[in-house]
This record gives structure tokens, sequence and C-alpha cells, in this order.
């Protein structure tokens, strides 16, 4: 029996709302055809995958484990589908994959003023981690990816870009809150939410301002999520948070390598024109 992978997507987008009737406006399709596909998915499983009543929508254990099996899949076969129009078209489609906070606005006018007929698009990743964030270039969902450092370099090239300062998140009302400044030691007695050197997520802001711990967070990623709620004090004796552009080593694209130059130039402008 071959997964119909039609079906699989009808199924995350359901195991994600957890509710038949967003999960059809989200697909754009009737919900009585949605539910026909997810028990056509039960029947070729042989499995119940949604516990429903018409109250809720439960995933089973055999649906927590298809979620976390499919997910990968379909971007897998995304992934297959770029590629197999690389092969036959070149490049007509250009992906850029990004973390919150950086901003590529420049770098992407360049690329397309030099290629009008080259179709780019941003992939924005706001829930990575160290371990994920250049995933997008390694399964082939985008051609390049801005990571910050670490990151996993196995299979991957690195041009580096910029670096920026990195800033404590403190929920209003802390005691260290009107600080100008503040140094890591400072910080240590307070309950951090992630290593300072880890990829912070803006999620963390929330638990910042419901009291619950300090983030160690990138200038940029801090300024763009800004919450009344929560007060950043740049922090001194740190290292700065340091941003590259990844692509995958076996690409061999004149692309990619035209746009990590114009990444770097314009990484560079930007800087100049910070500390003028």
């Amino acid at each position: 029996m071959d997964v119909d992978l039609r079906k699989l997507r009808y199924f995350v987008a359901v195991a994600e709302e957890l509710h038949f009737g967003r999960a059809a406006e989200r697909l754009r399709i009737a919900q009585p055809v949605l539910s026909r596909q997810i028990r056509a998915l039960e029947g070729d499983l042989g499995v119940t995958l949604l516990d429903r009543d018409h109250r809720s929508t439960r995933l089973t254990v055999a649906g927590r484990r298809l979620l976390d099996d499919a997910r990968p899949l379909l971007l897998s076969a995304e992934a297959l589908r770029r590629r197999v129009q690389w092969a036959a078209h070149g490049a007509s489609e250009f992906t850029i994959a990004l973390l919150p906070g950086i901003t590529v606005t420049a770098a992407t006018r360049t690329l397309t003023a030099r290629h009008p007929d080259l179709s780019v698009q941003l992939l924005r990743l706001p829930h990575t981690s160290d371990e994920d964030q250049a995933e997008a270039v390694r399964d082939g969902r985008a051609d390049v990816c801005f990571v910050r450092m670490p990151v996993d370099h196995r299979g991957l090239r690195l041009c580096p870009l910029f670096s920026e300062p990195r800033v404590a998140a403190l929920p209003l009302g802390h005691r260290l809150a009107g600080r100008a400044s503040l140094t890591i030691t400072e910080l240590a007695s307070e309950r951090l939410l992630h290593h300072p050197d880890a990829v912070a997520r803006a999620q963390d802001l929330e638990h910042v301002a419901a009291g619950d711990g300090v983030a160690i967070l990138p200038l940029s990623t801090a300024v763009s999520h800004p919450r009344e709620d929560v007060v950043r004090v740049p922090v001194d004796g740190i290292n700065p948070s340091q941003v590259c552009l990844a692509w995958s080593s076996d690409r061999r694209s004149p692309l990619v390598r035209e746009f990590a130059e114009i990444a770097a130039v314009t990484a560079l402008s930007a800087a100049q024109i910070r500390a003028a």
C-alpha cells in the first residue's frame, strides 16, 4: 500500500489544528471532503488516528506517531519537487531561509534586480533550534539559510556575514531592568531560559514576561519582537551573536555563490552605516 501524500497533508492540518473546520479552511476544501479523506487514510493504514466527538478532536497514539513522521516526509517531498525542477529548468526559483530578527531586504533586492525573471521566496524559521536551523538547506527546502552560530557544520559551507551584540530580556519591574548595562556575572543568580550561546526563540519573551526567567537574545531578535512588559538591557562581557550564510556543500550553483557575495557586501555596508 502506497501512502497518499495528499491525505498526509490533510491529516497534518487536522492534527495541528485539532479542529476539522479550521483545518478545512486552512486547506481551502470542504469539511465533508476532509473528513472522508481522513477516514480513507485511517482505512489505508488500518488504525485510528483521531478520537473525535462533537466537542473535541484528539490524536491517538498512532496519530501522534504519524504526525511526527509525516512532517519530514512532506518536507522531503517538497524538496524532491524543487530538485527535479532545478534539473529540468535550471534556477527559476531561489528560496532563502532565515531566523527571526535577520533582515535580508537589501540582499534580496540586489538579487532580483540582477535576475528579474528569478522568483525569490523567503522561508521564515520561527521555531528553530541550534540543531535544526540549517536543515532547510540540508533537506532542499531552501537554497541558502541565514544562521546564527553555533551551527552543525556537517554538509555545509558557511560565509560569515556580521555579528551583533546580545541583550538580556527582563520582565518589567525586575530589579535589574533599570540598568544601562549588565555583566553576565550579574545574571548568574537568575534563571536563564536557555544557554546564552543557544539560538533564542521569540517565544522565550512570553516566559520572560510571565516572570519565569530571563533570556539572552541577539539585539535584532529583541528589537523585532518588542513588548511593553519586557525590558532589554545590553550585556557586557559576552561574545556577540555571529550570523553566517549557509548552503549545502554539494550545491555548485553559481546563483548560490553570487548571493553569498551579495549578502557579504550588503552586511558590510550595513555595518559601515551603523558605525558612521
